[in-house]
């Protein structure tokens, strides 16, 4: 890996880190902050929908945008507005205000993460992109166990004001920093060509991310309550409990990147919806062992994430000329399935309890592991970019 790879990968890995504590601190601080403006804790979590449900909406523009004119524009403009939004989130005079925020930072995050995976993909060498991608990939699963931890500190000591603040001027600094790694990335003619009548071939291929993420967060959204419920763990308990699996989540993205390397892209993906599988159910027998939960729930996010981080490389490898809009309407495709597993799992637990959502995850799990298996075209020629020679 030369100097250059080497600056890429860092500036993406602390870029998505940034972008995955945006993402994770806004539920911790939701308490202090429906205090601030004297609303309740359902109207405060809007703050959370508008975001995600923006974001969906924005990404797969972006994308397409990014195919045709090229990646570091957008993305650095995505950290401008990133900026400006964490500051307005930070200083809105109403509430209304602090909701028109979160609408612009789901907007400046579209234009960035989706477009991140995009650019790695694109100027990776060919037999280490999926080592590439889980790098990157990795730095937004670290903020799930030290970002958003390292925000409540902040909000204990200085108010939650101030880790918005801090976003903020991260963003500045970020901004500055990706306008000058990505402008020396050379154009392709890749960036430049259209859908060709692949939409549909490429919500088919997304939709495998769809049914995966069902698998994973239906059980994880309400894994606090479940652990609570089933194990009666302390905060401190399910605070560690969440950083077994985060740190689970890293590891799983960073091992998947050399497996996927070594044997191929497919086979790591169906692989691991597999494994997937059986963990669920194993985790359903033992969720009530007590402390071996910090196992299961370790060995669940490790090869869930393994198998998000190795699919991300097969479509980059799959769709060369559309990379951009196709990761974009993946991330779309991962908050859809976040959103409809939260309401499965809500449902699961008002008719049959926690202990049986392990064991619909499985169900899931399987459902992705089926299309999976579908054929997706096939790329006539590798990335004409450099680094693939």
């Amino acid at each position: 890996m030369g100097l250059q790879g080497r600056e890429s990968l860092i500036v993406g890995w602390i870029t998505l880190f940034l972008m995955g504590t945006d993402l994770f601190v806004v539920s911790p601080l939701l308490p202090f902050i429906s205090e601030a403006y004297n609303v309740s804790s359902a109207i405060t979590g809007w703050m959370v929908t508008v975001f995600a449900v923006t974001y969906a909406i924005a990404a797969p523009f972006f994308g397409w945008v990014s195919d045709k004119k090229g990646r570091g524009i957008f993305i650095t403009f995505g950290l401008i507005l990133f900026t400006f939004s964490n500051a307005l989130t930070a200083f809105s005079p109403s509430f209304a205000w602090l909701i028109i925020s979160r609408i612009l930072a789901g907007l400046s995050v579209a234009a960035i993460t989706p477009l991140i995976y995009a650019i790695i993909g694109d100027i990776a060498p060919s037999n280490r992109r999926g080592t590439w991608l889980s790098i990157v990939v990795s730095g937004h699963l670290t903020a799930l166990w030290t970002g958003a931890p390292f925000g409540t500190l902040l909000e204990h000591i200085f108010g939650w004001r101030s880790v918005f603040v801090v976003m903020a001027i991260i963003g500045t600094i970020l901004a500055v920093v990706n306008f000058k790694t990505w402008k020396s990335v050379p154009e392709s003619d890749l960036t430049r060509s259209r859908l060709e009548g692949n939409l549909l071939r490429i919500l088919g291929s997304v939709s495998v991310t769809t049914i995966w993420a069902i698998s994973m967060y239906a059980l994880y959204v309400y894994l606090g309550a479940a652990l609570y419920s089933e194990n009666r763990f302390s905060s401190l308990e399910i605070a560690l409990a969440v950083t077994f699996y985060g740190i689970g989540a890293v590891l799983g993205s960073l091992i998947s990147g050399q497996f996927t390397d070594r044997f191929g892209e497919r086979k790591i993906t169906k692989a691991t919806l597999i494994f997937l599988t059986v963990i669920l159910v194993c985790l359903g027998i033992f969720f009530s062992s007590g402390y071996w939960i910090y196992f299961f729930l370790f060995i669940w996010a490790l090869v869930g994430y393994a198998g998000f981080t190795s699919y991300q490389a097969r479509l980059a490898v799959e769709y060369p000329k559309e990379r951009g809009i196709v990761m974009a309407w993946n991330n779309t495709a991962l908050y859809i399935g976040i959103t409809i597993g939260s309401m499965i799992g809500g449902y699961v637990i008002s008719n049959w309890g926690y202990p049986f959502l392990p064991y619909v995850c499985s169900i899931t799990a399987i459902i992705s592991f089926v299309l999976s298996t579908q054929k997706v075209q096939q790329p006539k020629k590798e990335s004409a970019f450099p680094a693939d020679t």
